[in-house]
């Protein structure tokens, strides 16, 4: 949401001006109805496809939010210009490195190489979104496994430590264990978050294949 829509105008145009001579002539018509239905279709098919990439990358971001919540850093929310919504430290720090990767990896060039060879793989009209519902439902329940997955290490731990303060309170009632067990968590966000993101660039990787995946799987719909 912060790059300029001027400069999405132009990356859109540039776009366009390298697909426009590889569009089958035959299939494109001046007829108002007809060329109003394709032009439809495309929008239709790239929210589809922004829809899918978006909900699988995002698990990433939710991936931090967790350890957020889980980890105390919730108290400290700041303003996401990105997302224009509120987000917490690792959530953030998450969604950033989870980009950086992205375009390290030459991430973002393999979704652009999936949506320019979408034109050739269907006809201008001819998508199919029977399975879109699908699609979607398969992503959602991989978002949730992916974010847990991420952020396993630390959800492990801070299950243990849970259990360790439950004990505690039993052998030392007039301890405030919620006045204690929130910096002791936080002291172990710390000292473990080194172990949960190195895991950060193959999640990437994977849910950039997976959604490139899904992308080809929801344009095969209308072969």
């Amino acid at each position: 949401k912060l790059i300029p829509r001027l400069v999405k105008v132009g990356i859109a145009g540039s776009i366009s001006l390298v697909l426009a001579p590889k569009l089958p002539a035959d299939q494109m018509t001046l007829e108002s109805g007809a060329l109003v239905t394709m032009i439809i279709t495309q929008i239709v098919t790239g929210l589809a496809l922004g829809f899918l990439t978006q909900m699988v990358f995002a698990a990433v971001s939710a991936a931090g939010s967790l350890i957020d919540l889980f980890g105390g850093f919730t108290l400290s929310q700041a303003f996401d210009p990105l997302l224009n919504n509120q987000s917490s430290v690792f959530g953030r720090f998450y969604q950033l490195l989870a980009t950086v990767l992205m375009f390290v990896m030459n991430g973002h060039l393999l979704l652009i190489k999936g949506f320019m060879t979408s034109f050739e793989a269907v006809p201008l009209s001819g998508v199919n979104f029977n399975n879109l519902k699908e699609l979607m439902l398969k992503d959602l329940s991989l978002f949730l496994l992916s974010a847990i997955e991420i952020a396993g290490p630390l959800l492990a731990a801070y299950f243990l430590a849970e259990i360790s303060l439950g004990l505690l309170s039993k052998a030392a009632p007039q301890l405030n264990i919620i006045t204690f067990g929130l910096p002791l968590k936080i002291l172990l966000t710390l000292m473990l978050i080194a172990a949960a993101i190195p895991l950060i660039p193959n999640a990437v990787e994977t849910l950039i294949n997976h959604s490139v995946r899904d992308g080809v799987q929801l344009l095969g719909a209308g072969k």
